[in-house]
């Protein structure tokens, strides 16, 4: 799968977003090594501890049906009907990352339209990142 095509999913995830109390809409879109792509979007609740990140929901629905590897993630998040920045995952979903991906090759891709992205690898993201290695 080209970047292009999980941009627009990403873009596309971001339109299910739940989000009553921020108007911050997320979306994601996570691609396995396998070529699947897992959609999620940002849910959010009045308690605010119980919100999920777009991020994680994509991973949580991948692992969930068994993935365990994957390539890449692009993620597209603002206000407004189409983002108008650049969503960086927030320390919690890079966490999760770290736990399946593999820092130097995981590419995380930041979107404000199909053809305005930014990209990194996990470990430029997270370089001293914590994982199953260091128990």
């Amino acid at each position: 799968m080209d970047k292009k095509e999980l941009i627009r999913l990403a873009l596309e995830a971001r339109q299910m977003s739940y989000s009553p109390y921020s108007k911050y809409k997320v979306g994601a879109a996570l691609l396995t090594k396998g070529g699947k792509v897992y959609q999620g979007c940002n849910i959010e609740n009045a308690a605010y501890t119980p919100t999920n990140c777009a991020e994680r929901t994509a991973f949580f629905k991948a692992v969930s049906e068994g993935e365990r590897e994957f390539e890449a993630i692009a993620i597209a998040g603002g206000y407004g009907e189409e983002p108008v920045d650049y969503a960086w995952p927030c320390g919690v979903c890079r966490q999760v990352m770290m736990e399946f991906c593999e820092p130097k090759s995981f590419l995380v891709i930041t979107v404000k339209s199909e053809t305005e992205y930014q990209e990194a690898t996990l470990e430029e993201m997270l370089p001293c990142g914590f994982g199953a290695n260091n128990l």
